[in-house]
């Protein structure tokens, strides 16, 4: 047998396929079409810059802040939001009549409280990622929420990152058959957390880094997922107390998904996403997150969709924008609390599939180990 005929049996060349016409797939975040929301925002950290921004372009109204310290709250507003009030304390806005929507940025270990008064208060609520850290204390919150009458949401933002949404879209239409594999690689430097709060997260990469590749993941494949293994290390040289390397196995039902997470790497970053199908491919490449281009492949032929926006701040938009739309069709926002506690409980298993060094069954970690 030939050399030619071998690589071909063994499908070690790419057949030749005409370039075709993208499908169109709606990826770009969702507006409400009439609701006009009166928001108010409970933390005005770093990541808060991304939210205030998101909604002072989209047109949504900010008309309330609050932070433990003032004067953050009074810049952020000066900047995104200046007709907004800074409170004295956050249960003014949980308790004001006049908001509509609460967004909690703060740390999980700060926000049950906040997300619980607001919901008891009737308040939609926006929880920052990751949403709890314990999955039956989620379970509360959902069940608060639906007693209520009112919807809880996630900040998973990088649903909305292009690429992500695209593919997602994509995979959820049928487009590419039947979900076989998702398969998640990035490689770039997180020493930048070196000596900052993020360094004695045990688990920064697995779990408060990587929790947007998980969703990812359960996005795609829903209740497929059964279990998970994961590995992580301290790369050499790294300044990090903790490691910055991290890997993760997940078997599915009749599939598989990778996730490698390379956060130690300070040159010639990289970030590649693949999703196989029984009726074709989905591939996005990149530099970094902001700069990727996707490629569908399918019998037909191979489209390569030129794709609008960033995942900053898209994302932000993404995720308050479907919890408006869910608001105003009376639904379930697609990242609604509920669902996503089937990517924390991706994550929780991770972490203590690193711990022990063994296989974990989906669910069965209840909460965050360390």
């Amino acid at each position: 047998m030939s050399d030619a005929a071998d690589s071909d049996t063994y499908a070690l060349k790419a057949a030749d396929l005409p370039e075709i016409a993208p499908p169109q797939v709606a990826y770009r975040p969702p507006m409400p079409k009439i609701l006009k929301p009166r928001i108010g925002v409970i933390g005005t950290g770093g990541i808060s810059g991304s939210h205030l921004a998101a909604y002072r372009d989209a047109g949504w109204a900010v008309t309330a802040l609050w932070n433990r310290t003032a004067a953050k709250a009074e810049a952020r507003a000066a900047e995104f939001c200046p007709g907004a009030r800074v409170e004295g304390n956050w249960q003014m806005i949980v308790s004001n009549p006049d908001i509509d929507v609460v967004d909690v940025t703060l740390h999980p270990e700060h926000r049950v409280e906040i997300i619980t008064a607001a919901l008891k208060a009737g308040k939609h609520v926006l929880s920052q990622k990751p949403f709890v850290t314990d999955l039956d204390t989620g379970m509360d919150l959902v069940k608060l929420a639906q007693d209520r009458g009112v919807k809880l949401a996630v900040n998973q933002n990088g649903r909305w990152a292009p690429h992500f949404a695209f593919m997602r879209e994509a995979a959820r239409a049928g487009l590419i058959g039947q979900v076989l594999s998702v398969h998640l690689a990035v490689h770039w430097t997180h020493g930048w957390t070196a000596g900052t709060p993020f360094d004695e997260i045990e688990d920064l990469i697995l779990y408060d880094f990587g929790v947007h590749w998980f969703d990812f993941v359960s996005s795609i494949v829903g209740d497929r997922a059964e279990s998970v293994f994961a590995s992580a290390v301290r790369g050499a040289g790294q300044a990090n107390k903790v490691p910055l390397l991290a890997q993760a196995m997940v078997r599915l039902d009749g599939g598989q998904a990778s996730l490698v997470f390379d956060g130690g790497v300070p040159h010639g970053p990289r970030d590649t996403t693949f999703v196989g199908g029984t009726a074709g491919s989905l591939m996005s490449d990149g530099p970094d997150l902001s700069s990727q281009k996707v490629t569908m492949t399918t019998p037909d032929g191979i489209a390569h969709p030129d794709l609008e926006g960033q995942w900053f701040n898209d994302g932000f938009k993404g995720t308050m924008g479907e919890l408006l739309c869910a608001i105003e069709d009376d639904r379930e926002p697609s990242n609604g609390a509920a669902e996503n506690l089937r990517s924390l409980a991706l994550v929780f298993a991770a972490v203590r599939s690193r711990i022990t060094g063994k296989e974990v069954e989906i669910g069965a970690a209840r909460r965050l180990e360390s």
